[in-house]
């Protein structure tokens, strides 16, 4: 099969690689759609050390069931189908309390991190393990599929942030997971709901998404601007969409005395804390990693229009142009925001 290889850092080449071999609970999935995560980006020069070559990068996918192992009984053959990200066990603690993404033997697909390799979805076909796997509707693109997994990212962060209808809510960073977040507040009824960013292009789309006010970090103290603006009181839950210091000082500043924070961002393995305000203002920080089960949800929300993520799409390419992309959006180039590639 074709496959989209890391062979080292900042090096990608099509080549060809033995089809994956299912076990009696797995299928093998034919890709019709693989999203570019930030997450394959980081990997790509080796910054995240989660991408160690060689290795077959790729976990935001959807496509048709190939083959099916000789246990699976829920899937068949011509089955349109995505999955989850996490190749969770199934039978730690963790997995037997639902909370799959803190399963003790978690692996990603598309990842190597020393601990384990996984090959991902960049390439014609993938194994899965059946328990990961999720049915598609036929008015679900697979390009639009392919989003899920960021979706159920999104839905959730603001589960774990107690985000409820009538909540004041502010966005910061409002990347792809950011703008996504700012539809799940949007659905969920939180008003107003406060989007902070330093690019115009993606504050407008927060805005089209459902964000009451926008407010540009470059030519606004945003922090003065959402207190003023909530008549001094601070917004009730944020969502810190980034993972620097500087963006979560903001999101704890400007939330309201008993309010709460769901740090969603982790471009930073540490940051400085204002812990003298989370303590003396009695603030409940939420961490959150992943999704937990929510794929049947953004499916349905998805399918129904709640969630919009055509507009996140700025390109559709064949895989033998991966390499090319992954150049374009490692160069940060203006306007890009979600590459789909399509085996």
């Amino acid at each position: 099969m074709r496959a989209l290889l890391l062979s080292e850092y900042k090096h990608l080449e099509l080549t060809d690689l033995p089809t994956p071999e299912i076990g009696k609970t797995d299928v093998l999935v034919r890709v019709k759609a693989c999203g570019i995560c930030g997450s394959d980006v980081h990997g790509y020069d080796g910054s995240s050390g989660r991408r160690i070559p060689p290795i077959v990068m790729g976990h935001e996918a959807a496509g048709v069931i190939e083959a099916v192992g000789d246990d699976v009984r829920d899937f068949s053959a011509g089955d349109r189908v995505t999955f989850d990200s996490t190749v969770y066990c199934g039978e730690c603690v963790f997995c037997r309390r639902g909370e799959v993404n803190l399963c003790d033997n978690r692996m990603v697909l598309g990842v190597s991190c020393g601990d384990y390799r996984r090959y991902g979805a960049f390439a014609d076909f993938v194994m899965v393990p059946e328990r990961i796997l999720y049915r598609l509707p036929d008015e679900l693109s697979f390009d639009a599929a392919a989003m899920i997994e960021a979706v159920s990212v999104a839905v959730h962060a603001v589960r774990r942030s107690k985000a409820k209808a009538g909540d004041s809510a502010l966005v910061v960073g409002t990347g792809m997971i950011g703008l996504l977040i700012v539809q799940v507040l949007s659905h969920t009824g939180c008003r107003p709901i406060f989007a902070v960013d330093i690019d115009d292009g993606r504050l407008a789309l927060a805005k089209k998404f459902g964000a009451d006010t926008v407010i540009n970090a470059n030519n606004t103290e945003a922090t003065a601007a959402i207190v003023e603006a909530t008549g001094g009181f601070g917004v009730d839950v944020a969502l810190e969409a980034v993972g620097a210091t500087p963006t979560i000082r903001t999101a704890i500043a400007a939330v309201r005395k008993g309010g709460s924070i769901c740090l969603v961002g982790n471009i930073s393995a540490s940051i400085e804390l204002p812990l003298q305000s989370v303590v003396t203002r009695e603030l409940t920080i939420y961490g959150t990693c992943a999704s937990q089960g929510e794929y049947p949800e953004c499916i349905d929300l998805m399918s129904r229009g709640f969630i919009d993520v055509e507009p996140l799409i700025s390109a559709r390419a064949p895989l033998e142009d991966g390499a090319e992309w992954f150049a374009r959006l490692y160069a940060r180039e203006a306007g890009l925001m979600k590459v789909v590639l399509n085996p």
